[in-house]
């Protein structure tokens, strides 16, 4: 259960330095992570990293995978490579507009990313949909 909790401290860790995140916090933790974690078939990791690499993104998405210093993305480059409908989607699941969907998610995807990949790989299987899965139960405890 150790990645989980760091994943999920990083999530908690990254939503806290933004303004006015605690409202939604959990949903949108368990968006964050279930991006990451191929949750209803979004892809996963691998997924969003050749997304970055596509919109030319890919030194900083490999920075958050490496060992060094993470890069910023902004909220506009966030929405570029997700693309606006996906954004849309995504933020009409937690009840946000998509442009401080973008601006939570630039914030906290950098460490989950990081914290995902502490040895700066990839993981190798499906692994990350059983942390979504587990994370998702978690914070539907934090709900009630």
């Amino acid at each position: 259960m150790g990645l989980f909790d760091s994943v999920l401290g990083a999530a908690q860790q990254a939503l806290g330095a933004q303004q006015g995140a605690s409202q939604g916090s959990p949903d949108l933790m368990q968006l964050a992570i279930g991006l990451l974690g191929n949750q209803g078939g979004q892809g996963g990791l691998a997924s969003l990293v050749q997304a970055f690499e596509q919109g030319g993104l890919g030194s900083v998405v490999q920075s958050w995978i490496g060992t060094g210093a993470n890069l910023p993305v902004s909220a506009e480059q966030l929405q570029a490579v997700l693309g606006s409908e996906k954004v849309s989607a995504l933020a009409a699941q937690v009840g946000l507009n998509p442009a401080d969907l973008s601006q939570q998610l630039s914030g906290i995807l950098p460490g989950l990313v990081d914290q995902l990949t502490p040895h700066g790989t990839l993981p190798q299987d499906g692994g990350l949909g059983s942390l979504a899965q587990l994370a998702t139960q978690f914070l539907g405890g934090m709900k009630g």
